[in-house]
C-alpha cells in the first residue's frame, strides 16, 4: 500500500521474512500455505521489513505475527482492525496488515471490521475462513453452515451464516477479493493487489482446518473439482468456468445473474466482469451466486475502486486548521476564559 524498496539495496528472500519462532499450527493446516504465500510475496515485491506491521486478534490465524520477521502486534479478540486503524492513520509510511479469522472478525469484532472498510483506512485485512473456531477446539463460528454439528451445536447450528465477501461489499470496501489455500499463486496475486491498493483492502481465504472442520471446502477446491466449481473473476473478461469453459454466468430475463451452459446461451450472453464499477451491486450479486462451498463459487477480485483514503483526509483536516488561532491549539484552550474551579 506504500512505495516499497529493497532493504539497504539487498533483495530479500522468503527466508528473510520468516522469524525464528517455531510455527505452532497443526500439521496439515492451511495456515502454513498462507504464511508461505505471504513471505514469498513480500520478498518478491521488495517490501521492507522495518516498514511492515502485522496486527492480529485471537485465534489460530492470529499467531501469524510471531512467524513474520517484521513488526507485529498480537492484540485482543476482534479488535485488530481498531488497533491497526490507529497505527495506519498515525504512521502512513507503514504497510499495515490485519490477520484475522471468521470468528475473530465476524463475531466480537464485527463492528470494528465493517467500520474499517466503511472509513477506507489504508490497511489490508486478510480473513482466514475455516467455518469453525479452531483455537478453542471446534465450536461453530459466524460462517458455519446451517446444520453444522459442532461442540457448541450438538444438534446442528440453526444460525444463518455470514458471507464475508457480501459483508465487505455491503460495508462499501474499495477492494474485495477471495482466494483459497490450495492455490498459492492465486493467493499471492490477490494479496499483491491488496498491498498495492490505497484504502482498505479485504481478502477472504478459504482455509482448511484439518482437525475440527476437515474438507469444508473440498467440494470446490479439490484438484479434481476446481475447474468445474471455481468461477475465476478476471476484469474485462467473460465469467466462464469448467474444464472446457463450458459454463458461465449470464443475466437472465428476470434481471438476476444465473449459471448457464455456454452452448445454450452463446458467448455473447456471458457477463463481462467489471471490478471497477462504482456501484457494488453487481459484485454483490456475484458474491451471492453460491449459497455455500458446495456450488460453483466466484473467486478472485470482486471489486477494486478508488475513494478518498481516511488517513489522508485526517491529515488534510489537521493541515487546514494548523496555525489558526484558537483552533486545535491546546495552549489556547487551557488559557481560555471558559474555565472554572471545582472545590
Amino acid at each position: 500500500m506504500t512505495d516499497v524498496a529493497t532493504e539497504n539495496g539487498k533483495v530479500t528472500s522468503r527466508k528473510d521474512w520468516a522469524s525464528d519462532q517455531e510455527v505452532r499450527w497443526c500439521p496439515g493446516c492451511g495456515d502454513f500455505t498462507i504464511l508461505a504465500a505471504m513471505q514469498t510475496l513480500l520478498a518478491d515485491i521488495g517490501a521492507r521489513r522495518e516498514s511492515t506491521v502485522f496486527v492480529s486478534g485471537i485465534g489460530c490465524s492470529s499467531r501469524f505475527p510471531y512467524y513474520m520477521n517484521t513488526y507485529g502486534i498480537h492484540s485482543i479478540h476482534g479488535r485488530a482492525p481498531a488497533i491497526a486503524s490507529g497505527l495506519a492513520i498515525a504512521r502512513p509510511d507503514l504497510d499495515v496488515w490485519v490477520i484475522t479469522g471468521d470468528g475473530d472478525a465476524l463475531s466480537i469484532g464485527g463492528n470494528h471490521f465493517i467500520h474499517a472498510m466503511r472509513r477506507n483506512i489504508n490497511l489490508n485485512i486478510v480473513l482466514f475462513n475455516n467455518q469453525i473456531y479452531g483455537l478453542t477446539k471446534g465450536q461453530y463460528s459466524p460462517t458455519s453452515e446451517v446444520g453444522s454439528v459442532t461442540k457448541s451445536t450438538p444438534y446442528g447450528s440453526i444460525d444463518a451464516p455470514f458471507n464475508p465477501v457480501s459483508l465487505a461489499l455491503g460495508a462499501e470496501a474499495t477492494y474485495v477479493a477471495r482466494s483459497h489455500d490450495m492455490d498459492r499463486n492465486h493467493m499471492m496475486e490477490v494479496l499483491r493487489r491488496a498491498h498495492d491498493h490505497r484504502g482498505t483492502s479485504f481478502v477472504e481465504i478459504y482455509q482448511n482446518c484439518n482437525v475440527y472442520n476437515d474438507g469444508a471446502f473440498s467440494d470446490i477446491t479439490g484438484k479434481d473439482r476446481r475447474a468445474d466449481y471455481l468461477i475465476p473473476l478476471v476484469h474485462g473478461q467473460a465469467t466462464r468456468y469448467g474444464k472446457e469453459g463450458e459454463y458461465g454466468v449470464a443475466r437472465g430475463e428476470d434481471g438476476h445473474l444465473r449459471l448457464v451452459r455456454v452452448d445454450e446461451v452463446g458467448e455473447d450472453a456471458l457477463l463481462i466482469h467489471d471490478e471497477s464499477l462504482e456501484n457494488p451491486s453487481q459484485a454483490f450479486e456475484l458474491s451471492r451466486l453460491a449459497r455455500g462451498p458446495h456450488e460453483p463459487t466466484p473467486i478472485g477480485v470482486f471489486r477494486s475502486v478508488e475513494r478518498p483514503e481516511y488517513g489522508s483526509e485526517v491529515a488534510r483536516q489537521v493541515a487546514d486548521i494548523e496555525g489558526k488561532k484558537g483552533i486545535g491549539d491546546i495552549a489556547t484552550l487551557l488559557k481560555s476564559s471558559g474555565t472554572w474551579s471545582v472545590n
